[in-house]
């Protein structure tokens, strides 16, 4: 039986895009809590939202059970609603980010996941937390190149 895993995720860009970052919190039972936070020197907000929910998923060392809250209508609908499926099949034509949704669906593959919408600063304690971290490491020193950014975007 796989475990059963619950990652909050945010993202956050000063300027949209300037300087951005990525807060997780990742949770499971009985105790287990990890959070993980990076920031770059030029982003976008979705960049980031996206990058967030790819490095939860890549953080977990075996296949879960994954339930993944975010804020980001951006990440969410494209999944839930069923757009990924139709932006892989035209070769994401048009489409922004497509570096990070093939991430994304890589390190997908071998979990079970479903996606949360949460309303962002909404005092939903974890989503929060995230934020912080999120606008933290934007607002850090020594921020990472975007390597898949692409000006204009």
């Amino acid at each position: 039986m796989s475990p059963q895993v619950t990652i909050y995720t945010d993202g956050s860009a000063l300027g949209n895009p300037g300087p951005g970052g990525y807060g997780i919190v990742l949770l499971a039972p009985p105790n287990h809590r990890k959070e993980l936070s990076a920031g770059f020197r030029l982003t976008t907000n979705n960049r980031m939202e996206l990058m967030a929910v790819c490095v939860g998923l890549e953080a977990l060392k075996v296949p879960c059970n994954v339930t993944v809250y975010s804020d980001s209508k951006y990440v969410v609908d494209a999944i839930e609603k069923g757009w990924l499926r139709q932006w892989v099949a035209k070769g994401f034509k048009d489409k922004k980010n497509p570096d990070l949704w093939q991430r994304y669906l890589h390190a997908s593959a071998r979990h079970n996941v479903r996606f949360v919408w949460v309303k962002g600063h909404a005092n939903n304690v974890e989503n929060e937390r995230c934020d912080r971290l999120a606008v933290a490491a934007a607002n850090g020193q020594g921020l990472s190149e975007d390597k898949g950014y692409i000006s204009g975007e």
